[in-house]
């Protein structure tokens, strides 16, 4: 191939569902985001790394949760909260609680239920920059 033909060939651009459906891009709905953070004062209670395993939430779920009016943060955690599993009846029993919702009450406080349920956002997608806008495009 002569070199005038492989640069012809290299400036026809590729558009940009081209490069989606040529991409491995992750299904969103299922691969969802998932990192492991600790909660530094349950660890020193309980004599060892207490870590919470959190995945960000799809879509569907998000409409969801953003309907409640009350404890949207709580609920927040409760869904993206992989491990541990806050809905354990062994954990309700522990605090004596009927909902899970009561027994995250029980054993976090207030800022760490918010916190957690902050990265829960951030896996999601929200509380960060997704999108960066072009300049002169």
């Amino acid at each position: 191939m002569s070199e005038e033909m492989v640069k012809e060939e290299q400036a026809v651009p590729v558009s940009v569902l081209e490069r989606l459906l040529g991409a491995e891009l992750p299904n969103v709905q299922k691969d969802l985001p998932t990192k492991r953070f600790e909660v530094p004062r349950l660890s020193e209670l309980a004599g060892g790394p207490v870590v919470f395993v959190l995945r960000g939430l799809p879509y569907g779920r998000v409409q969801e949760l953003q309907r409640l009016a009350e404890d949207v943060e709580l609920h927040i955690l409760l869904s993206g909260c992989v491990e541990p599993d806050l809905k354990a009846p062994a954990l309700l029993g522990r605090y004596n609680a009927p909902t899970p919702a009561e027994a995250v009450r029980c054993l976090l406080l207030p800022g760490e239920i918010e916190d957690l349920s902050r990265e829960v956002e951030r896996l999601s997608g929200y509380r960060m920059a997704t999108i960066r806008e072009l300049k002169n495009a």
